[in-house]
């Protein structure tokens, strides 16, 4: 089984910045895609950005040019660098992989708890 964990939430103020990180662990013998999902209170969870093994990004287009996804491979970690944060970006950040596991062998996609982002007004 493969566990997700994210940190680095909290509240920030209205054009600040913040680093999330989302550390997998457990059988794992390699993660292909990794992204990043947000839900803000009563509406559906959407794309923010996803990165492949070979650093590809997608972005969603509310978080275009002031987000950016990077991947650490050896520690098997995704992170979303947010700047220029507005309060509509105030949501639960949801960490996303699609994980290659050792034992048993399979392919699945998984997903964290969540983290709260609250950008003040």
């Amino acid at each position: 089984q493969v566990q997700l964990v994210e940190s680095g939430g909290g509240l920030v103020q209205d054009g600040g910045s913040v680093r999330l990180s989302c550390a997998a662990s457990g059988s794992i013998y390699s993660i292909k895609n990794m992204g990043w999902y947000r839900q803000a209170l009563g509406k559906q969870r959407e794309l923010v950005a996803t990165i492949t093994s070979d650093d590809n990004t997608n972005y969603g287009t509310s978080v275009k040019g002031r987000f950016t996804i990077s991947r650490a491979n050896a520690q098997n970690t995704v992170y979303l660098q947010m700047s220029s944060l507005k309060p509509e970006d105030t949501a639960v950040y949801y960490c996303s992989a699609l994980v290659v596991s050792k034992t048993p062998f399979r392919i699945d996609n998984y997903w964290g708890p969540g983290t709260q982002v609250t950008v003040s007004s």
